[in-house]
């Protein structure tokens, strides 16, 4: 049984007309009328008794409209209560991505987004494991690669990582800031374990290789250890941006750039997603512009 000809018919009984009741379901007459006709051949009954002046209900249709009426409004307000058909969202919100985007950047989008949903919850897990969203039930993740490729999960470009050179002022003040390539070559360097060992300059020139002393997998280490004067690092712009603003950092050679790939919001395939990732999508979206913004500035 099509659920919509029920619709129609409670519409039609309740307002004995189907003028009202088709303008109350956004349709024309006709189709009301139609659909009144599909329940009745459906039922083999005759359901309203139709005159040029009002509809009435059989016996047959009044003992329809008072059975199905209550299951109707039930189903009705059984939908509107599901989360994700709310305006705003509600329920938790389970999260997954690397530490260090958790540690420089999470914190701030997910307390925006709970004050700003207060029916939200977040469940955040931070770990270099890629995660399977679908089979450990993850409703977004933050997720950084050149490119993602994978027809179970939603993918929404967030941001370019790009990678500059950084030092800090106690470290330019004791061997003094480089101003050209070569001179690159005479400086102590931190290291991240496993990324990019060439720098690349914008020109014909090819990379440069870079010596290193320490070598390090983790960011943030390699982040503090150029902080504290043990060299020149190439960072990501989000590791090292805030002490850039504050001045613990400097920019070495701003004309050597170089891509990381790019950082990716990620949920599972879903015909309907639910407006609590949507929402947070939105958020680390309109907080990603606001801080490239500001860094393009201090830059």
């Amino acid at each position: 049984m099509d659920l919509n000809l029920l619709t129609v018919f409670e519409a039609v009984a309740r307002t004995s007309s189907f003028s009202a009741a088709a303008k109350e379901l956004g349709m024309p007459k006709s189709s009301a009328s139609r659909a009144v006709a599909r329940l009745e051949n459906a039922l083999s009954v005759q359901l309203l008794v139709r005159t040029t002046r009002r509809v009435a209900l059989t016996e047959a249709g009044t003992a329809l409209y008072d059975r199905t009426t209550p299951l109707l409004r039930a189903v009705k307000a059984a939908l509107g209560e599901l989360p994700e058909r709310e305006e705003a969202p509600s329920g938790t919100l389970k999260v997954t991505a690397p530490v260090d985007l958790g540690v420089l950047f999470l914190a701030e989008v997910v307390t925006r987004y709970t004050a700003r949903y207060p029916a939200v919850s977040v469940d955040l897990h931070l770990t270099g494991r890629v995660v399977d969203l679908v089979a450990e039930g993850f409703d977004v993740a933050l997720r950084v690669a050149s490119k993602l490729a994978d027809s179970t999960l939603v993918v929404r470009r967030a941001a370019p990582i790009l990678l500059h050179l950084f030092a800090s002022p106690l470290y330019l003040a004791h061997r003094g800031t480089p101003r050209t390539e070569e001179e690159l070559a005479d400086h102590q360097w931190v290291a991240f374990r496993g990324g990019a060992q060439h720098l690349r300059v914008a020109g014909p020139r090819p990379p440069a290789a870079r010596p290193t002393r320490i070598v390090c997998d983790d960011l943030l280490f390699v982040r503090d250890a150029v902080r504290a004067g043990a060299g020149i690092g190439l960072l990501p712009t989000f590791v090292a941006e805030a002490d850039l603003v504050a001045g613990r950092l400097v920019r070495v050679l701003p004309r050597f750039e170089q891509a990381a790939g790019w950082l990716h919001v990620v949920s599972p395939a879903a015909k309907h997603v639910p407006r609590k990732v949507t929402a947070f999508r939105d958020l680390v979206l309109e907080l990603l512009k606001t801080r490239a913004a500001a860094a393009a500035v201090v830059a």
